[in-house]
C-alpha cells in the first residue's frame, strides 16, 4: 500500500489514507482481499483504483452495496443493515424449533452466539442480550437456549432494522455511558455500556460485564465514564487523521451526579482510593476541556439500552434515539 502513496492510520490498521490535494482525502479500508475506496477527491479515488488494478487482479463492483455480510443502501442517507444475514441465520436455526434442550448441542449454542456477536455490527439493539447470552457459551442451560429463541423471534420481526447515517448535525463527538450496578444475580458484577455519536450519527457502542465487583453505583458508573472517554479520544484521533472538522470539546453524558462530582473534585477520599487511576485520568481530561461531563436524566439516557433489560416502550424509544430504522419495511409499504 505504501507504494501507492498511502499510509496506515494510527487509529485503525485496516484504514489507509492518501492525500493528493491537501484539502481532500482518499481512504482505503482493507480486509483480506476485500477493499473499499472512498473519499472526496474523485480524481484521486479513480487513479488509486487504477493503480490497484495494475498490481492485483481486481473486480470493480461499483458503488458500495455489500461488504462482509453488511448491506449498504442509500435512502435519506447511508443505511447499514444485515437483512440477508439475518434471514440466512433464521433459516439455519429453523429446524431447532420444537427441539428439547438436550437435542441441541452445546456447540450449536456457541455457533449461534458467534453469529449473533457478528450481527452486533449493525444491531446495537441486541447488544445487551448477546452480551448476557455469550457469558454461558461453555455451559449453556435450558433457560439460555429459550432466551436465544426469544432473541431469534425478535430478529424475525425486525429483519430490516439497521443504522441510518444522515448528513449534517453538529460537528461534535458525543458519548453516553452507563452501568448497571451489581446487575448480575450470580456474582453481583456490574455491566457497563457506552455509545458514541459523531455529527449525530451512532458510530460505536459496547456492552460489557465488569471483571471486578464495584463497591457502589457511583464507582460502577465512574469506571464506565473512563471507558467512554478512552473511546472518545480514540475516535477524535481517527477524525484528526482524516482531517474531519469537529468541535473542540467532546461531550460525555452520565446519569449519576455522584460520579460527575468525583471527577470534578480534586480532593481524594478514602472511598475513592481504589479508583484513583481512573479518577485522575477523567479529572485531567475535564480540566483540559477535552471532555465536558454533562448530567442527563435516566429516562433520556440512551446508554441504558446496553446495561439492562427494559420495558418494551422504553426499549423502542431508545432504539429510535440510536438512529435505527427499518427501511426495508418502508420500501415494502411504498411498493
Amino acid at each position: 500500500m505504501k507504494g501507492l502513496g498511502t499510509y496506515k492510520a494510527n487509529g485503525d490498521h485496516t484504514l489507509f489514507i492518501k492525500r493528493g490535494d491537501p484539502n481532500k482525502v482518499t481512504a482505503l479500508i482493507v480486509y483480506a482481499d476485500d477493499i473499499i475506496i472512498t473519499g472526496d477527491d474523485i480524481q484521486e479515488t479513480k487513479c488509486l483504483g487504477q493503480n490497484l488494478s495494475r498490481e492485483f487482479d481486481i473486480k470493480y463492483l461499483g458503488r458500495l452495496k455489500y461488504f462482509l455480510g453488511i448491506e449498504v443502501a442509500y435512502s435519506k442517507g447511508v443505511f447499514l443493515s444485515q437483512h440477508k444475514y439475518i434471514l440466512d441465520l433464521l433459516q439455519k436455526t429453523g429446524n431447532w424449533k420444537g427441539k428439547d434442550f438436550d437435542q441441541v448441542e452445546k456447540s450449536s449454542y456457541r455457533w449461534l452466539i458467534e453469529r449473533l456477536i457478528y450481527l452486533n455490527h449493525t444491531r446495537p439493539d441486541i447488544t445487551f442480550a448477546v452480551n448476557v447470552l455469550s457469558q454461558y457459551t461453555n455451559d449453556p442451560r435450558k433457560i439460555h437456549l429459550q432466551t436465544a429463541y426469544r432473541l431469534l423471534k425478535y430478529l424475525k420481526t425486525t429483519t430490516g432494522q439497521g443504522i441510518l447515517f444522515k448528513k449534517g448535525g453538529n460537528q461534535s463527538v458525543e458519548s453516553y455511558t452507563n452501568a448497571n450496578y451489581a446487575g448480575s444475580v450470580i456474582d453481583h458484577r456490574s455491566t457497563s455500556g457506552y455509545c458514541t455519536f459523531v455529527c449525530g450519527n451512532l458510530v460505536t457502542w459496547r456492552s460489557k460485564k465488569k471483571q471486578v465487583v464495584a463497591q457502589s453505583g457511583a464507582e460502577a458508573k465512574f469506571r464506565a465514564l473512563a471507558q467512554g472517554i478512552r473511546e472518545d479520544l480514540w475516535i477524535r484521533g481517527l477524525l484528526d487523521e482524516l482531517r474531519v472538522n469537529q468541535s473542540k470539546h467532546m461531550k460525555l453524558f452520565c446519569d449519576n451526579k455522584s460520579a460527575i462530582a468525583i471527577a470534578r473534585n480534586p480532593v481524594q477520599h478514602d472511598r475513592t482510593k481504589h479508583i484513583e487511576v481512573d479518577r485522575h485520568f477523567i479529572k485531567e481530561k475535564v480540566e483540559t476541556r477535552d471532555v465536558d461531563l454533562i448530567y442527563v436524566g435516566t429516562s433520556e439516557h440512551v446508554a441504558g439500552i446496553f446495561t439492562k433489560g427494559l420495558t418494551r416502550p422504553v426499549f423502542q424509544r431508545l432504539v429510535s434515539k440510536l438512529g435505527m430504522e427499518n427501511i426495508h419495511t418502508q420500501l415494502e409499504k411504498g411498493c
